[in-house]
């Protein structure tokens, strides 16, 4: 009787747990498919021919797939030239902020010293200003930048920093909101850690290299994953700068002035042909990444 009543008891408790787990992967799989959708989308257009586009009504799936769109984006378009451009710049931009962020950071988690919470201060008062307010300034300060681009010691003559690489890299050499996070993961490296090596003998640049930096690894990968995927699919800056290179167009501007020749919707399979191709590369280094990037998510709630 009573391992009956006992079962009998268990029965609405397992059913409530059935119902949270359904409801729980109910709802992920629900979010992965709309987050997943808009992909699928792209990589069904890319496959359809100009008479299933021009269709009505209009066609969804194609009847033969046209996978020779991916091989036109190569032949078609200046892709090459334009993904080694992304993987340069986004790669100079993520690896200079890494280092910026994680030094300023670590300077602000574990040194005193006077105007230390004036620079925290301006830092966390700095992320509100978005960079379009400085575009303008930032263009003339490339423009007229000494002794480069034929430019005189005054900055006349010539096109400065503009049509080199350095104009794409040097305005986001820091990132304010970089150095906050960084500084949140270097509070979480124990103090005693760091005293204890000090009285070993170690420098003030061991300690950060090779205690520090180690243990916030999964902040550095989260930081440096933001990083990387912000920049690949910078626009406006990018734009700016290249209209006068145009041999230094990432995939992302190439893409994007290319959406005027491309109005035509015939023509619209390639386009989203590159754009699938330009996606490619985020999507595998998140996924080689991942797990680092979770650990990181899963540290957010650090002191400080």
């Amino acid at each position: 009787m009573t391992d009956d009543a006992g079962g009998t008891a268990a029965l609405p408790q397992r059913g409530r747990k059935w119902a949270v787990w359904t409801f729980k992967y109910g709802i992920l799989g629900l979010g992965a498919v709309i987050m997943i959708l808009p992909f699928a989308d792209m990589l069904i257009g890319a496959l359809r021919t100009p008479a299933e586009r021009l269709a009505r009504p209009p066609v969804y799936w194609p009847a033969v797939p046209q996978w020779h769109n991916f091989v036109r984006a190569f032949t078609d378009l200046p892709m090459v030239a334009w993904l080694t451009n992304s993987v340069i710049v986004t790669g100079a931009i993520t690896v200079v902020q890494l280092a910026t962020s994680a030094l300023a950071g670590f300077a602000l988690a574990k040194y005193r010293f006077r105007g230390r919470d004036l620079i925290l201060r301006f830092v966390l008062v700095a992320q509100i200003f978005p960079f379009f307010l400085f575009i303008i300034p930032m263009f003339f300060i490339l423009r007229y930048w000494p002794f480069a681009g034929g430019n005189d010691w005054l900055g006349q003559g010539g096109t400065g920093l503009l049509d080199s690489y350095f104009a794409l890299i040097l305005p986001f050499a820091v990132s304010w909101y970089g150095v906050f996070l960084m500084r949140q993961f270097m509070m979480t490296v124990p103090d005693e850690l760091l005293d204890a090596a000090r009285i070993d003998g170690a420098s003030e640049f061991g300690l950060f290299w090779r205690i520090a930096l180690p243990l916030v690894r999964p902040g550095m990968v989260t930081l440096g994953l933001l990083v990387w995927i912000y920049h690949w699919n910078e626009v406006i800056w990018t734009m700016t700068v290249t209209r006068a290179a145009p041999e230094l167009q990432t995939v992302t501007v190439g893409i994007q002035l290319l959406r005027s020749e491309f109005f035509d919707e015939r023509n619209q399979s390639l386009q989203q042909a590159a754009l699938a191709v330009s996606v490619l590369p985020v999507i595998v280094l998140f996924l080689c990444l991942q797990r680092f990037y979770v650990r990181g998510l899963s540290m957010g709630s650090l002191k400080g």
